[in-house]
């Protein structure tokens, strides 16, 4: 395989990071009485018709019903995750999704592994490990800094990891279609397909349990805000994603979400540099090895 290609998975999934980074403030601004399974829906609605414009001429190639099912699969997953996240954010404390979220990368290397796209290796578990015990010291940072409640396990925290196993799933599943050739070989139309039915799946969803009259709240600036999240942090990530998952394994590619705590934390102390203190420097020192490592490891396999 061409190291160039890796490198620019690598070097996509770093601006990957600092977009979902970046998409948290953002999310913030949005006001609070808005129902946010819609709101999801209608983000990545917007971000496949963003991508429905480039992918036009694929239309002539409709997707056969083995590839459809797939892409539904990987629908399920992105409605999963995010309903189960939007569901346990008011039955779990936030150090317990925080937590629980560190998961992600090594349930994608198992399930990588039972799916056969992953090799048994012993240096990228130990890279992955070591991303998430810094990942869980920024969160053990951020607990003390917000006197946030502690850890326990509850039916939202279980409900949470039903969730991050989801999430871990979708790039496993597209690992595997993309070597079986059941998915597109263009990551925008990989993108495309997986976000529209993940959007009619959140819709249904949310049209079960939220309001839709709720929607009529929104103003303008709301819509400026669900636009953006749309094209950068729905479109441009999960396309970004696709990407590097035709070069990398999942869990090289979920690794990156060790990196996303690390940017909130540097917001955080651009926003408020008084919250600087020795307690985010062993998180964000692991997770920056890890990273590094992460990289060095991907552009020597290849040559």
């Amino acid at each position: 395989m061409n190291w160039r290609r890796v490198l620019q998975a690598h070097l996509g999934m770093l601006l990957w990071s600092l977009l979902v980074g970046l998409s948290f403030p953002v999310v913030g601004w949005i006001s609070d009485p808005l129902p946010p399974l819609l709101l999801t829906s209608l983000r990545f609605f917007i971000a496949s018709l963003a991508l429905g414009v480039l992918v036009r001429p694929s239309f002539r190639e409709w997707p056969g019903r083995l590839s459809l099912g797939l892409y539904a699969m990987m629908g399920l997953c992105l409605a999963g995750f995010f309903g189960a996240m939007f569901w346990a954010a008011h039955h779990a404390t936030a150090v317990s999704m925080s937590t629980l979220f560190v998961s992600v990368p090594l349930l994608a290397f198992l399930l990588g592994c039972l799916a056969g796209v992953e090799r048994l290796a012993w240096r990228l578990p130990s890279i992955l490990v070591l991303g998430a015990m810094g990942a869980l010291g920024l969160a053990w940072a951020e607990a003390r800094q917000g006197q946030d409640e502690g850890w326990h396990f509850g039916i939202g925290e279980a409900v949470f990891f039903l969730g991050c196993v989801s999430s871990a799933l979708y790039p496993v599943l597209s690992k595997w279609g993309l070597s079986r050739g059941l998915l597109s070989t263009s990551a925008a139309v990989r993108t495309f397909w997986s976000l529209l039915i993940g959007a009619l799946l959140i819709g249904l969803a949310g049209l079960g349990i939220e309001s839709s009259a709720a929607l009529a709240r929104m103003t303008w600036f709301d819509g400026l805000i669900l636009v953006y999240l749309g094209l950068c942090s729905s479109a441009l990530t999960f396309w970004l994603q696709q990407r590097a998952t035709a070069v990398l394994t999942p869990g090289a590619v979920t690794a990156y979400s060790y990196l996303v705590p690390f940017v909130s934390m540097l917001l955080l102390f651009v926003r408020s540099p008084t919250h600087i203190d020795w307690e985010w420097l062993p998180g964000g020192l692991l997770v920056l090895t890890a990273m590094l490592l992460l990289l060095r490891n991907g552009v020597e396999s290849p040559r």
